[in-house]
């Protein structure tokens, strides 16, 4: 009888549990068809746990529990975020005291995979006929392969590619490709030349109202199709509409402003933002670091296939030191759990898999900021960790710049900025600064000694001298 009793009394307590439960999540404004998939999420983190009481769990379990349930297949973006919301849900109702000592954010955002056209993965295969929208009305695969315009796109794909210009560059370049050909009627462009191009670079700023910017780069594109596709170069194109250049000056935050945003961010977020300002580089250069890039001894990091394909070093900030070797020998157990489970491969350019076929497993060709759910590979349909995506930092700077109520417009290149005018400032030889960016011409690196922060020019104004 009191064994019965006491089977009632856990019952009772279960489902009151439940209750407060679901009561938090829709304070949480999680609606009633999203609450089961929570409440069947955190039944599993329990059933999981083998009988111990919540109370005494840590980050370590959580982390490792959200590893394993990355690997699983079948379990969508959408569920695997609703599936950490729903843990960190179960633990802040229980109220344990270490709930932000987890990276909550990273373990959402994490799970978005990379797209075909992502610019790590893109050139992974060869440019396929059927990616070409020249076409659209085509019925079958065989039409498309037989458009004499679809072998020109894809004859303008492979001499870019011949002269190692970007990804971004193929996809503007192929863009204004095909918009220029559907202005022509999609005839073959040998039979136009510059009076068509030009008449298309008028509509675009009569009728498009574009900036001189998206002129120009269109403009470079017909010049290059032209000129190094169909060997027939445009020459004197005469005077035409140009759309008027605007001058802008990059957004720069004072060392306060960053330390401001940065306070905001916390857990790899924090080391990612951290680096952009602490070393200056791209935001898909921080992205694309392997584990051997990183010289700890030297301190010194190696930026590989850098903008225009070129590498260079950058200084290794000493304030990140201990924390870089803390989250790398977490990636490490992440990536070690990887290879019992059967994976562990990271994407490798250029087809270094081929000629190397271990190399994809190694520790140092693992991406330092994996993503947190495994994802096949949309070219080759392999199962791997890729990096995070670029949109999951992105997020979380702007969600930072607005918690310090910063009133710049902050985005992740602002740290970059901020980096080579803090620079300037302290200084550096704007040579040094330009080899620490990268920039192919030091007038691009001239744009910095405008935005110094001494006001205008370092003009003092007259009225303080009233």
């Amino acid at each position: 009888m009191s064994s019965l009793i006491q089977n009632q009394d856990h019952s009772a307590a279960v489902k009151r549990f439940w209750l407060r439960y679901s009561e938090l999540l829709n304070n949480h404004g999680v609606n009633q068809a999203a609450a089961q998939w929570y409440v069947s999420q955190s039944e599993a983190y329990i059933q999981a746990a083998s009988g111990r009481r919540l109370l005494e769990h840590q980050p370590e379990d959580v982390a490792k529990y959200l590893s394993e349930l990355g690997r699983i297949g079948g379990m969508n973006e959408g569920q695997f975020r609703q599936a950490v919301d729903a843990i960190q849900k179960l633990f802040e109702l229980i109220g344990v005291p270490w709930l932000r000592e987890v990276d909550w954010h990273y373990w959402r955002e994490s799970a978005q995979p990379l797209s075909p056209n992502h610019p790590t993965i893109a050139r992974s295969v060869n440019p396929q006929a059927s990616s070409s929208p020249i076409s659209p009305l085509s019925n079958t695969k065989k039409e498309v392969e037989e458009d004499p315009l679809t072998t020109i796109i894809e004859r303008l794909i492979a001499v870019i590619r011949q002269r190692g210009y970007s990804i971004r560059t193929e996809e503007a370049y192929r863009s204004w490709t095909v918009r220029y050909l559907a202005f022509i009627g999609n005839r073959d462009p040998r039979t136009a030349g510059a009076t068509e191009v030009v008449s298309f670079i008028e509509t675009l700023v009569s009728k498009g109202n574009v900036a001189a910017s998206t002129q120009n780069q269109a403009l470079n594109a017909l010049d290059f199709l032209y000129g190094q596709v169909l060997a027939q170069p445009l020459n004197d194109m005469g005077t035409f509409q140009r759309a008027k250049r605007s001058r802008r000056l990059p957004v720069v935050l004072t060392r306060l402003e960053v330390a401001q945003l940065l306070a905001q961010l916390d857990g790899i977020y924090y080391l990612m933002a951290s680096l952009l300002y602490g070393t200056g580089m791209r935001l898909m250069e921080c992205l694309r670091l392997r584990v051997k890039d990183l010289d700890f001894h030297y301190r010194q990091i190696l930026i590989r296939e850098g903008k225009g394909q070129k590498d260079r070093v950058v200084p290794f900030p000493e304030k990140l030191g201990e924390a870089l070797r803390i989250h790398l020998e977490r990636v490490k157990v992440l990536h070690e759990q990887d290879l019992q489970s059967g994976y562990g491969e990271a994407y490798l350019p250029f087809a270094l898999a081929e000629k190397y076929p271990n190399a994809p497993k190694e520790w140092g060709w693992q991406y330092v900021f994996p993503s947190g759910k495994l994802s096949v590979d949309p070219r080759g349909g392999i199962i791997r960790r890729h990096h995070l995506h670029e949109n999951s930092l992105q997020k979380a700077v702007k969600q930072a710049a607005r918690a310090a109520h910063l009133t710049k417009p902050v985005n992740c290149h602002a740290l970059r900025h901020s980096f080579a005018t803090h620079l300037l400032e302290s200084g550096y030889d704007i040579r040094t600064i330009q080899e620490l960016l990268g920039h192919a011409d030091i007038s691009t690196t001239m744009i910095y000694t405008h935005v110094l922060n001494r006001g205008g020019k370092g003009v003092r104004s007259p009225l303080d001298s009233l």
